[in-house]
């Protein structure tokens, strides 16, 4: 008889309102309002749980301390990592789209300029977000590491854009204007698929 497939599952607990750190030492992973919430898995099902987890293993493989935001009032990236960026004693911080979207941030930077930006989600996957992960605790100890390598796929935007488009949508749906980030406690669990 066969085994149930087990999947890992994250679950975000709110632990109060974000504020700015001040460790040097502290990267922020700043989250969209649906990421792990209303959506469970980027554009190409890579569980949240997976991406998450990878991207908290780069830094803490660096010897830097993680903590994780969710930025409630935006889904726009540079918005969301610019805030992350800004709450993180380092001053560097990583956002996320629920779709898995993805850039490394400094706070001395312009919200559009940034240090690393990852607009393929499509073609990022576990190895390339534990690398992200890596950048950022290098950036947060003052080194220069080089870009995180990614795949270029042409026809990844035509494929990918209409699910992108609605995913979106979606999640501008989860957006509530009046709240300001929260600190949240990721809580891994398996489950039975």
């Amino acid at each position: 008889m066969a085994t149930p497939a087990t999947e890992r599952t994250v679950s975000l607990r709110e632990t109060g309102p974000a504020e700015r750190g001040s460790r040097p030492d502290e990267v922020v992973i700043a989250l969209s309002p649906a990421f792990a919430g209303e959506f469970t898995k980027t554009i190409v099902d890579l569980p949240h749980a997976e991406v998450l987890r990878q991207l908290l293993a780069g830094i803490e493989e660096q010897g830097v301390t993680a903590r994780v935001v969710r930025v409630r009032d935006t889904a726009d990236l540079a918005a969301i990592s610019h805030l992350g960026a800004k709450l993180s004693g380092s001053g560097i911080a990583v956002g996320v789209l629920s779709r898995g979207t993805a850039m490394i941030h400094q706070k001395d930077l312009p919200r559009l300029s940034n240090l690393e930006l990852f607009p393929q989600s499509p073609l990022l996957d576990a190895e390339v977000f534990r690398k992200i992960g890596s950048n950022a605790a290098r950036y947060a100890k003052g080194e220069s590491p080089e870009p995180v390598p990614t795949r270029n796929d042409q026809m990844a935007r035509p494929r990918w854009q209409a699910k992108a488009a609605l995913l979106h949508l979606k999640e501008f749906d989860c957006i509530e204007a009046d709240r300001g980030p929260v600190e949240v406690k990721p809580v891994f669990e398996l489950s039975h698929a």
